[in-house]
């Protein structure tokens, strides 16, 4: 009796829709400890059994036949010590009818170092990571990376699917979605190339949506009219021009340095020049005061010739 108490504890409430219905014998696990799952399906229908990993791959398959009253009751897994392969976290698990349209039932449990639930809540949470460049240039297309985990397991599935509400908003105001411009790098590893037309900060809004549970995530970049390779670019050419420069002006400094020795001497000349200037202004001097000396008693002698025509004129009048 005690046994079935605790049973009815950890039960989920079927649906009484449908002709399906799944339990377990927990909700919290820790390793050695028997996963059972029971329930009620047709008589004697096929059932396939399965249980999934937090990153939602499958870690046991099975098929199983119900009774005649439609009930069955099946030891699905005994848990190991955790790896890689069986990480502690949340796990799920699905019966599928073969008979009835397919329809499945699902129950969450919980892997974890001690069995205790209300220290191990069975919940899935979902982390989105996302990675963007710090600062882009317009025009220059960028790659932005997105991460999905449950229960530090990678998720994967379909980026339309996963990430359907993604989205980047622009420094105008506005949204453009994103979502079916993702691909798939690796399960739960996601990329979308995007080139920006404005300037301005741009963040991107990554919203995953994964067995129920949503996860935000968002990244931003700042997009300039031109970006560091571009500055790079343009200081490269600078220096090659300063280069240039510093070469043309070496050698003007040389030929001025030639032009000033050639100034020097032409100083030097003109002074010589101006020398011999002076020399010579001082003999033509010399000469003038000699010129003068000998053409004075000339110039008297011919006034007085001149005077004495002029009186004997006079007198023979």
């Amino acid at each position: 009796m005690s046994f079935i108490l605790i049973v009815l504890l950890f039960v989920n409430i079927p649906n009484s829709f449908s002709e399906l219905e799944l339990f377990t014998n927990s909700k919290v696990y820790s390793p050695s400890h028997t996963l059972q799952v029971y329930g009620k399906g047709l008589p004697e229908e096929n059932l396939i059994i399965r249980i999934f990993t937090p990153d939602e791959s499958i870690a046991k398959f099975d098929q199983i036949t119900t009774k005649p009253d439609g009930s069955f009751n099946y030891g699905l897994l005994t848990w190991p010590q955790p790896s890689t392969s069986f990480p502690y976290g949340t796990y799920t698990v699905e019966v599928i009818s073969t008979e009835q349209n397919g329809i499945s039932q699902k129950i969450d449990v919980k892997f974890s170092s001690t069995t205790e639930l209300l220290d191990v809540p069975v919940e899935r949470i979902i982390n989105t990571l996302v990675f963007a460049p710090e600062t882009t240039a317009v025009d220059r297309p960028i790659r932005v990376f997105v991460q999905i985990t449950s229960d530090g397991l990678l998720v994967g599935n379909e980026p339309s699917e996963l990430l359907q509400t993604t989205h980047v908003h622009l420094p105008s105001g506005i949204s453009v979605p994103l979502s079916n411009s993702f691909k798939t790098l690796h399960q739960g590893l996601y990329f979308v190339d995007y080139t920006p037309r404005e300037q301005g900060t741009h963040v991107f809004h990554v919203v995953a949506f994964s067995q129920g549970t949503t996860s935000h995530g968002s990244a931003a970049t700042n997009v300039l009219s031109q970006d560091l390779g571009g500055i790079s670019d343009e200081i490269i050419k600078l220096n090659a021009v300063l280069d240039e420069t510093s070469k043309e002006l070496n050698v003007l400094k040389s030929e001025i340095a030639g032009f000033g020795t050639t100034l020097d001497r032409a100083s030097i000349q003109i002074d010589e020049n101006i020398g011999t200037i002076s020399t010579s202004v001082k003999f033509i001097s010399e000469a003038s005061s000699q010129l003068n000396a000998l053409m004075f008693p000339i110039i008297a002698s011919i006034g007085l010739i001149v005077a004495l025509q002029i009186a004997i004129l006079t007198r023979r009048r």
